[in-house]
């Protein structure tokens, strides 16, 4: 008995000592939501043979066989997003991991990333009303992708030199981007953060499940209520960046028992104004979405988007304006009756509505068909300041009237004015400097007082403000085929249609107390009258010749353009336990033509009715290939070749007054090439990217006054555009311990013009001719091309709280952006005099205009090395910004309630964003006189500013 006792006790110390020596790994997975257990979720140490489930209560643990050192605990559930972890495993311990979680998705996309997204981040769509790319990668894990969204957006930085006119928005597979510019309206869509936190990106021209794509990627926002969580979020947020305020409440139901499932949404935005001074904020946003789950193969869901938004605008300035006024300073506001009033508001009405049935013919194959349609208007207002009256003597017509310009940044109204003399400024010159000085400093701003009493004194109004309308109708569809052909492949494919209907004019938005306008263009200089005596050249339309326009009335302009663009993709993508590659391909046809509602007096016979159908067909192919070397070590290839019809904005000449086309227009051709190094260790992720693209047969065109094209408002036309884009990027992060993670992020490029394109201008002094300078070229090659820094650097760390709290720091160093070049400056105009110009024409158009060259009085004094510095373009100084991002969750309840805030550009660094350099004067004695005035150049270029220290706050509650 007592040996036995005495067995039973060395076998229970064993025990113990087996136990106190054993090597585990356990833990448990909540619901990031709910807080709730997850049972059955599979728990895998990497590279390992070891593989769990949790229980009931959520728990796993991993006992035997456990390899020791770094390792990575992986989490994965259907329908939830997939975590990584980096664990140490030590021989003869215990480590414990309680809590983990999955966040739900219900994505039946398995290839595709779907990515949570914070409502700072979903804010973007305020960027996209400017040339970055912001809005497009918001929803990539990338790296350096995340990077360049959420921290070097603010400084107009474009990832590889493309902007978003280089990518494609999808919603519901269908896309989004403007026929008129080729760019996404983020606008149609803001304020409706909690429905877009699901989103698909694919980068670059990497295969994609519903489009062909673009350089710069495509980005699917997927709106189906059945793959929102049941719940509702309550948030609040305040800023001073662009809005000041925004209330936002949703609720989603959840797939529901009867098949049913929908989601709502309501959103209010803000401000009377955001960092620049004046820019107001008035926006509201509705969504419905409804589907209905038919059966196990088919369902139905129905979008519905409502997101209207007037903003005031601002505007670039010069270096005189901002030394006098700072960069909050903007010129179109002003006071009256005690309110801040802007002249220049934005305002977008375009309602969007969407049916998508999804069609599961079997476990490998679906159909997703989708219809969409999308109206409304957007509008522009500005200030018509050639209000006239008519006057009739021995029966010919006159019109008097007009006044100056209302600008407060107007050049006469500057310093620079009159210091700018021959012979340079005398004593007076001086003083009336330092007046002009002084009433700008002190005040500035816009006169509104001073209109009203101006239209009191006349018949008609002098001044009216015009607001640019354009209305668009657009229909969409596609059919889109996703097949798995095998375990390792699968194929891709969609027929699109788009109709455009768009109507584009002007209206009288508001006659500040005058009774009506008088619709003539003040600056005709007809020479010869027709029979009736009526000034023909000066109507907006010469079958309603003397028209009075009242408030409401279209005047000026009137036409509408019909769009079509049919295309078609597949691709084939190949996957095997070393190589993945794919093959993709695209067609098209695209087809414009513009109808006249008005006959203009400068293009009589070639404003009116129906103009000529311009037809565009492209095509694309694109191929990739990854090369798995190991589990950490990857090799990704991409290539691609493509052509693009041009933009509608990019084919027509003078479309507001005429159905002319531009001259030269081609379909631009794109080539692009890629390859990246993959790097994927328990602790660090990288992936370090070369890139080299080239664009050809490229249009950009311009309206602006020039007293070097003959004192006219005209039309630029560059075209036979030709860029060149190469670089590299890195995006590198590491996970130091469970709760720090360390990052960083580059890009360096060169992004120039490859040859010296055409240049061509228009105008209707010209008629349905043209005017060009010397050999019609515009010596742009070498030059960079103007989009944000070319070099950007970021180094930061975020720390993540097991306690629901968590912080990051970056800090963010930009460098090589560069000033847009003006093309007239860099033409034969630099050295003709514009005093002397004389025209010889070269050839009759297609469109019965003549073409002429404008020569003669070229200057003969140039100095070689004193040109070569005028002509140099600009390069902007070097900065840093630093930005701060935390936030915190509690529990209470069934209630989550947090908040996260983000500072940016903490040390208030001032800088500027981009510019553009004016082409007002161009000629070389002007460009000289320019640039040694006492006070800075009168038509110096114009820069954008970056804000000042701004900052983010959102609180919000989940339930």
């Amino acid at each position: 008995m007592k040996k036995s006792f005495l067995f039973f006790l060395f076998g229970v110390f064993s025990t113990f000592t087996v136990l106190a020596q054993q090597t585990i790994v356990k833990g448990s997975v909540k619901d990031a939501v709910t807080d709730e257990p997850i049972p059955d979720v599979t728990v895998t140490i990497e590279e390992s043979n070891l593989t769990t489930k949790t229980d009931a209560f959520g728990q796993f643990a991993f006992k035997q066989n456990l390899p020791l050192g770094e390792q990575i605990l992986k989490i994965e559930k259907v329908d939830y997003t997939t975590k990584r972890y980096p664990i140490v495993v030590n021989e003869g311990k215990t480590l414990d991991i309680q809590d983990m979680t999955l966040s739900y998705n219900a994505s039946d996309k398995k290839d595709l990333y779907i990515i949570s997204i914070s409502d700072d981040q979903l804010n973007s769509e305020d960027d996209g009303l400017t040339s970055n790319v912001s809005g497009l990668l918001q929803s990539s894990r990338d790296v350096f992708l995340n990077a360049a969204a959420f921290d070097f957006s603010a400084t107009f930085f474009r990832p590889r030199g493309l902007d978003n006119a280089n990518g494609k928005v999808l919603i519901n597979g269908l896309e989004m981007n403007k026929q008129a510019t080729g760019r996404p309206q983020w606008g149609n869509w803001g304020g409706i953060n909690d429905l877009q936190r699901n989103q698909e990106f694919s980068m670059g021209s990497t295969p994609n499940d519903f489009n062909f794509g673009d350089l710069a990627g495509t980005n699917n926002i997927v709106m189906r209520a059945s793959k929102y969580r049941e719940g509702g979020r309550l948030s609040f947020a305040s800023a001073n960046r662009s809005y000041e305020g925004r209330i936002m409440a949703s609720y989603n139901s959840g797939l529901m028992e009867d098949g049913w499932a929908y989601s709502l949404l309501a959103s209010r935005r803000f401000g009377d104004g955001g960092y620049i001074d004046g820019t107001l904020y008035d926006a509201n946003s509705f969504v419905a979405v409804v589907e209905k789950k038919i059966n196990d193969k088919h369902s139905l869901n129905f979008t519905s988007i409502y997101a209207q938004n007037r903003r005031g605008r601002s505007t670039a300035i010069t270096e005189e304006v901002f030394r006098l006024k700072g960069r909050q300073y903007n010129p179109f506001w002003g006071d009256l009756n005690g309110d801040i009033r802007n002249s220049r508001i934005r305002r977008i009405e375009e309602p969007i509505l969407m049916l998508n049935h999804y069609w599961d013919i079997s476990e490998k194959t679906s159909i997703n068909t989708n219809i969409g349609y999308q109206f409304g208007q957007i509008g522009n207002t500005r200030i018509d300041n050639g209000g006239t009256r008519l006057v009739r003597f021995n029966g010919q017509d006159s019109y008097i009237g007009g006044a100056r310009n209302t600008d407060p940044t107007y050049y006469q109204n500057l310093p620079s004015y009159y210091l700018n003399v021959d012979g340079g400024p005398t004593a007076y010159d001086y003083e009336q400097a330092y007046i002009a000085q002084q009433n700008f400093v002190n005040d500035g701003q816009f006169d509104w007082n001073a209109l009203y009493t101006a239209n009191s004194t006349f018949e008609n109004s002098v001044y009216a403000v015009q607001e640019d309308r354009i209305d668009d109708k657009q229909l969409m569809a596609n059919i889109i085929l996703a097949s798995e052909l095998s375990d390792n492949i699968r194929l891709n494919a969609s027929v699109n249609y788009r109709n455009l209907k768009s109507e584009n004019f002007a209206e009288v938005s508001d006659l500040l107390g005058g009774s009506g306008y008088l619709d003539v263009d003040f600056f005709s200089d007809e020479p010869a009258q027709n029979t009736d005596g009526t000034l023909t050249t000066a109507q907006s339309d010469v079958r309603n010749p003397n028209r009075i326009a009242r408030e409401g009335d279209r005047y000026k302009y009137n036409y509408e353009i019909d769009a079509n663009v049919l295309s078609g993709f597949a691709q084939a993508v190949f996957k095997y336990s070393k190589v993945d590659f794919y093959l993709g391909g695209s067609i098209s046809k695209t087809d414009y033509q513009r109808t006249g509602l008005f006959e203009n007096g400068y293009f009589v016979g070639n404003s009116f009715g129906k103009g000529p159908k311009v037809e565009f067909e492209n095509f694309g192919a694109k191929a990739g290939l990854t090369y798995k070397i190991s589990g950490r070590h990857l090799l990704d290839f991409n290539g691609v070749y493509m052509t693009k019809a041009p933009s509608i904005r990019n084919t027509f000449a003078n479309v507001r007054q005429s159905n002319m086309l531009l001259q030269d227009v081609d379909s631009e051709k794109i080539t692009s090439v890629d390859a990246s190094y993959i790097f994927r260790s328990p602790i660090v992720k990288a992936r370090l990217t070369g890139f080299y693209s080239t664009t050809e047969d490229g249009t950009d065109t311009g309206f602006f006054f020039s007293e070097g094209a003959g004192n006219n408002l005209v039309q630029e036309a560059i075209t036979n555009i030709e860029t060149q884009r190469i670089g590299g990027e890195l995006g590198i992060e590491a996970q130091v311990t469970p709760t720090i993670k360390v990052k960083g992020a580059a890009s360096f490029g060169q992004y120039i013009y490859n040859n010296n394109p055409n240049l061509t201008y228009y105008s209707q002094e010209f008629g349905t001719g043209t005017a060009q300078f010397g050999d019609g070229t515009t010596n742009l090659k070498d030059l960079h091309v103007a989009g944000g820094p070319e070099r950007a650097f970021q180094i930061g760390f975020e720390y993540r709280d097991p306690d629901y709290w968590n912080i990051g720091v970056t800090a963010n160093h930009f460098s090589n952006a560069y000033v847009d070049p003006s093309a007239l400056k860099r033409s034969a105009a630099f050295v003709t005099d514009p005093e002397l110009y004389s025209e010889t024409q070269f050839q009759d158009n297609t469109q019965g205009g003549q073409n002429y060259v404008v020569t003669g009085g070229e200057i003969n004094d140039v100095d070689p090395t004193v040109a070569k510095q005028l002509l140099q373009q600009e390069q902007f100084d070097d900065y840093m910004l630093v930005n701060i991002i935390g936030g915190k969750s509690w529990k209470v309840n069934d209630y989550f309630i947090g908040f996260f805030a983000t500072i940016n550009n903490v040390f208030n660094q001032e800088y500027r964003t981009g510019g553009f350099e004016q082409s007002r004067r161009v000629d070389y004695r002007s460009q000289l006189q320019e640039q040694t005035n006492p006070n800075g150049p009168v038509f110096g270029n114009r820069y954008f500013y970056g804000n000042g220290t701004t900052y983010y706050l959102n609180v919000y509650v989940r339930f």
